[in-house]
């Protein structure tokens, strides 16, 4: 065994022994500055190799162009449908049921036979009614020529005043009687045709409420024997803002569409008119009623069923439009990323009056051809550059025009994970611009 000088170079002072046949061995601290030397020269290069994608700085963006068209002035809800006419079916005599004649949900036609119920009691107060009226009016007739009679003999004198009277007020009593006779007789009548229950009105039949042998009451709700909705037409309600009013004033009833939209691809389903407008604002929503009528050939609208509706006013012509994904909002309003010729972008404040579809309609700062970022707005600031990409992150292109995003579709919700993906973008450039330091840092943890 043999001793060594250590680090300092001063004899005895550090000596590290080592065995005979075998090299000299590196400390443990000189290893790890050996590491941590190795780790940082591997971030830097990396970070000299990332730079070049940089672009010096450019932002990468996806843009549309500002366009001008008819856009229509619509108004969407959330509406009820509900039928044109409804009708319970209730019995207007009491009885037994007898008969049904129908079965649970057919569609049925107006007069159409329903329940039967038993008719014996109903045709033997016809016939009582029926002799009575008949005795009636023959007493009428005794009466009345009893009367002529009289007043033949009052002619001669041969009868006194008190008995030209009596005679009178015989025959018109007795005609009064056949009168009132006549007129039971008509109701027992009436009742045994309401022994047979009729559908009141053309439609579709729902629950039924009573079977064969049961005992109804007249007109009472408990023995309802079924309800009928009438599908076609058919219509739906719904309300608007009392601040839409003034839209829909200027509007005449018959040129107003309402159309039925469907929530998983926003088209029409069915295509209505406006049939109501109520008369007076509701004050505890500040809403007003409308109503939309569809002819609803197919059956598609079901009573009760809630319904997306959208009322189509009419276009405003020439209107200045941008894809929605490209306006922002602010503390101070609202605003948008214009790309100037030389790629450098401003903003610019502008006035949006409204939005349709994907599109929002701005009234003011903005002009037709003009350039706006749909996509990487917020790692943007006035006056950066930008690096225009084609939908889909693949390298720089022209501006595209028609609405679209950087995505390559329609604004609106695609806009919102285009914003999603530029905050991951802008934090992955947050990693990158921070130098080496953050990488050093965590590799020297390692």
């Amino acid at each position: 065994m043999t001793y060594l000088a250590g680090a300092g170079g001063t004899a005895g002072a550090d000596l590290v022994p080592v065995l005979r046949g075998s090299q000299p061995r590196m400390r443990a601290p000189a290893i790890c500055r050996s590491i941590v030397a190795l780790a940082t020269l591997v971030v830097v290069v990396a970070g000299c190799a990332q730079a070049p994608e940089r672009r010096g700085g450019r932002v990468p963006v996806t843009v549309a162009t500002a366009e001008t068209r008819n856009v229509p002035y619509e108004l969407d809800a959330t509406g009820t449908v509900e039928p044109i006419a409804s009708a319970d079916v209730l019995p207007q005599v009491g009885g037994m049921v007898t008969r049904i004649a129908f079965h649970e949900g057919d569609d049925v036609r107006a007069g159409q036979v329903l329940v039967e119920l038993d008719k014996t009691a109903f045709e033997t107060e016809v016939a009582r009614t029926a002799a009575l009226v008949e005795r009636d009016r023959a007493q009428a007739r005794t009466a009345q020529l009893n009367w002529e009679r009289t007043q033949a003999l009052a002619k001669q004198q041969l009868v006194s005043n008190g008995e030209m009277d009596d005679a009178r007020s015989a025959a018109e009593s007795a005609i009064a009687t056949a009168i009132a006779d006549s007129a039971s007789h008509a109701r027992a009548a009436l009742d045994l045709e309401h022994a047979t229950v009729r559908a009141p009105i053309s439609g579709r039949t729902g629950k039924l409420n009573v079977h064969v042998g049961d005992v109804v009451r007249a007109n009472e709700a408990a023995s309802s024997v079924v309800t009928i909705h009438q599908l076609r037409p058919i219509r739906v309600r719904f309300t608007i803002p009392q601040t839409d009013m003034s839209e829909l004033q200027g509007e005449h009833r018959r040129d107003v569409r309402v159309y039925v939209v469907k929530d998983d691809t926003d088209s029409a389903s069915a295509e209505g008119s406006l049939a109501f407008v109520d008369n007076q604002v509701d004050v505890g929503t500040g809403t007003l009623l409308l109503k939309g009528e569809f002819a609803n050939t197919d059956g598609e609208l079901w009573p009760g069923a809630f319904a997306r509706v959208r009322l189509k006013l009419h276009e405003q012509q020439g209107a200045t439009v941008v894809p929605t994904a490209a306006v922002n909002n602010s503390q101070s309003g609202t605003y948008v990323y214009v790309l100037k010729p030389d790629t450098t972008v401003d903003l610019r404040k502008v006035t949006v009056s409204r939005s349709w579809q994907d599109l929002s309609v701005v009234a003011a700062g903005l002009e037709p051809g003009e350039t706006v970022v749909t996509d990487g707005q917020v790692r943007l600031s006035p006056g950066a550059k930008a690096a225009v990409r084609m939908p889909g992150g693949g390298g720089q292109g022209e501006p595209r025009a028609g609405g679209e995003t950087g995505n390559g579709k329609q604004g609106g919700a695609p806009g919102k994970a285009g914003s999603g993906a530029a905050r991951r973008q802008a934090s992955a450039g947050g990693a990158h611009s921070g130098g080496g330091s953050t990488p050093v840092s965590s590799e020297t943890q390692r």
